[in-house]
């Protein structure tokens, strides 16, 4: 539906083919989605990016009516042009930062192990040293008068 609509308005012939939609539903569920407030629309992905390149080279008051004129925020095209330069990134940057972050991980994990075993090792000791007072207070019981 989006592709229907302003800023990409696609021919409803091209949308009709690729879908297998009739043109004539196509035109009502336009007219319907035409007819809500501009707020309420999606933005393609497409639509953003072109949206982004259509007011990259404007001043604030050119890119405040463009804004305007499509019902788009001004801080909502900011958050769009930050998506599309981060999508655009070098990815080797980004993996970089990735392998530093693997490191720390596998390094955390290492900690978490050593500290997992210890303190399996104390409790194992523990359970050992709570059996062994159990059996030696079976065997030899403690009377009440010895305790006074």
């Amino acid at each position: 539906m989006a592709r229907l609509l302003p800023p990409e308005s696609a021919p409803l012939e091209t949308v009709s083919r690729q879908l297998s939609i009739s043109v004539a539903t196509l035109e009502r569920w336009r007219a319907d989605a035409l007819s809500r407030p501009a707020r309420e629309r999606a933005w393609t992905a497409r639509a953003r990016f072109e949206a982004v390149l259509a007011t990259a080279a404007m001043d604030e008051a050119s890119k405040s009516a463009w804004c305007r004129e499509n019902g788009v925020y001004p801080q909502e095209l900011e958050q769009w042009r930050i998506a599309a330069t981060e999508a655009l990134a070098d990815p080797e940057d980004g993996a970089r930062a990735s392998q530093r972050e693997k490191k720390a991980d596998r390094r955390r994990i290492k900690e978490l192990e050593r500290d997992l075993r210890r303190k399996e090792k104390a409790l194992a000791e523990a359970a050992a040293l709570l059996v062994l007072s159990k059996k030696l207070e079976a065997i030899f019981p403690k009377d009440k008068d010895e305790d006074a």
